[in-house]
């Protein structure tokens, strides 16, 4: 009945991706390499998660 008050685990997947994207495209350009790898290497664990629950959805 209330199923549209919950929180949509892709959406939050999804706004975490782009800024954790976001974070390594600054650290890159700041000349932060290990940073940039870091948090490059973290988006893409939170991408694999969200192809997951993607074809979960399908």
């Amino acid at each position: 009945m209330f199923g549209f008050l919950k929180s949509d685990p892709i959406k939050k997947l999804d706004k975490e991706y782009g800024v954790l994207l976001e974070k390594a495209m600054q650290a890159q350009r700041n000349g932060d390499i290990e940073g940039y790898a870091k948090l490059t290497e973290q988006a893409e664990a939170i991408r694999e998660k969200l192809e997951a629950l993607k074809a979960q959805a399908e």
